[in-house]
């Protein structure tokens, strides 16, 4: 991509895998060159983030590898810091946990002050689990809203379901949120006991990975056998049927 008139190279958004499973076979050409090419790395953990790198490109040498952490603790000091990193025209890249980057990802606080310096950010192709789990789904893919992780006390949580529910029900939007995997099957239990019997219910896990799937049912159905979704990365999604 070059450099941009300040003298900064670009920032590449590098998606990751969902999961141990999956190889370069399931990656863009482009991201595996530009992963083999790039020194620069901002990460939130190093790492994990040699160990997708060494997914993507088995001979990478990892030791010359700049690499950087930001995480939900690091400020706007920290990101012009790393971002100062840049100037030259030396290109860098952000690499998430899992999915892509500024997605439910403190990385997008560093997006955010790269075009405030006027840096050419460059998104590539990847998976997000978000937008697998809409698409698979049928519920509204065009009008939908993303909550993030809803509350750890069980009746803020409790609440937070219901104003979802209402909020799918009024506006006739996919209400999608997360949760932690150890707190999954916790959140399936407070979500069947606060939504009305006819609300549909998407659970989409392992998404990419072996033994994933993704299942829409009514909430009634979902209580009649209740899965148990242990440990497993999980997003949820509240609807309606189409008006």
């Amino acid at each position: 991509m070059g450099s941009n008139d300040e003298g900064y190279g670009a920032l590449y958004l590098m998606p990751v895998w969902l999961g141990d499973a999956g190889g370069v076979e399931q990656l863009p050409p482009e991201n595996v060159a530009i992963a083999a090419r790039v020194d620069l790395w901002f990460c939130e953990n190093e790492k994990t983030a040699r160990r997708m790198l060494r997914r993507m490109v088995p001979d990478i040498d990892l030791p010359k590898l700049d690499m950087h952490r930001f995480d939900k603790d690091s400020s706007a000091h920290d990101a012009n810091a790393l971002l100062g990193l840049m100037k030259n025209g030396r290109e860098a890249a952000i690499i998430s946990e899992a999915g892509m980057p500024g997605i439910a990802d403190p990385g997008a606080r560093l997006v955010l002050a790269a075009h405030a310096s006027g840096i050419t950010v460059v998104p590539l192709i990847g998976p997000s689990s978000l937008f697998l789990s809409l698409a698979a789904s049928g519920l509204n893919g065009q009008q939908f809203t993303f909550h993030g992780y809803l509350p750890v006390k069980p009746n803020e949580r409790k609440a937070s379901i219901k104003r979802i529910e209402q909020d799918a029900i009024r506006s006739g939007g996919a209400q999608l949120f997360m949760e932690t995997p150890y707190r999954n099957d916790t959140l399936l239990a407070d979500v069947l006991e606060a939504c009305a019997a006819r609300t549909l219910l998407t659970i989409a896990i392992d998404l990419t990975q072996p033994g994933g799937n993704v299942r829409t049912r009514e909430i009634d159905q979902w209580r009649r056998t209740v899965p148990e979704l242990g440990k497993r990365p999980a997003i949820f999604i509240i609807g309606v049927r189409a008006r």
